[in-house]
């Protein structure tokens, strides 16, 4: 399913991305066109040390940039905005960057009723996250692990309200969890990491966590709802599914 934003939608969606970087950045450093996301506290985890490339900049010089800010790092990651991803491209696949496409998806269906998840903290998730990545990269350390499942507290910085919710199973046990950005002042919601416990996948828990977060982001005034996936990713399909198209492209460049 595809759609095509209004300008101003999509300029809303593009500068509540940039923000959500920013802001839950342990420290940024700008260059042209963009800005570094760092964080010391979680450097195992690529979604808190990157660039972000968001405007104008020389795609030249990107390569080298990534080594200046990304040196202190066994990898690098790039996330650069559709509208200048073509010229970057070839630099960087030069430099030895590979590339995955990540479609921004909007929701553009009616919204649904309240779904029965409920707020919950990082106690709650942090055994069920845990073991989720362990499932999505086998062999990851336990520092790893710690780093990834941790950053939660640097996500709590990524908007005016953050809300993590979860579905639970008839026993109390935590089966589907989502993160949930809502900035009411712009009207803008962000609906992130909707993971389902393996034992109790297919079983629609997911469904139920994703309908109450976007129940909840229209209930605090937000009517631009939207959500990144993996273009690539099994996910992907069923978001359109659930009345999602896509809007926008980030591309994501990764050197090892």
């Amino acid at each position: 399913m595809t759609s095509t934003p209004t300008d101003a939608g999509l300029r809303r969606i593009r500068t509540s991305l940039s923000a959500f970087h920013r802001r839950q950045a342990g420290r940024t450093v700008d260059f042209p066109g963009g800005f570094a996301a760092l964080d010391d506290l979680y450097t195992h985890s690529r979604g808190n040390n990157h660039l972000m490339v968001d405007g104008e900049t020389d795609p030249e010089a990107l390569p080298a940039q990534a080594e200046e800010l990304l040196g202190h790092l066994p990898y690098r990651l790039l996330f650069v905005v559709d509208e200048v991803a073509a010229a970057c491209r070839g630099p960087l696949e030069r430099a030895g960057y590979v590339h995955t496409a990540i479609d921004l998806m909007r929701h553009t269906g009616p919204v649904p009723a309240h779904g029965g998840a409920r707020p919950v903290d990082m106690e709650e998730l942090r055994a069920p996250a845990a073991e989720a990545w362990r499932r999505f990269a086998p062999g990851v350390s336990d520092e790893e692990v710690r780093h990834l499942v941790e950053r939660r507290a640097a996500r709590l910085r990524a908007a005016e309200e953050v809300r993590f919710l979860a579905a639970f199973t008839e026993d109390g046990e935590v089966a589907s969890w989502v993160d949930l950005y809502l900035d009411p002042s712009t009207g803008v919601a962000r609906v992130e990491d909707l993971v389902t416990a393996e034992k109790h996948l297919g079983r629609g828990h997911a469904g139920r966590v994703l309908d109450t977060a976007l129940h909840l982001a229209a209930e605090a005034g937000c009517d631009l709802r939207f959500l990144s996936a993996k273009r690539a990713n099994w996910p992907h399909r069923w978001y359109g599914r659930k009345g999602f198209a896509v809007v926008d492209t980030v591309h994501c460049y990764e050197k090892v």
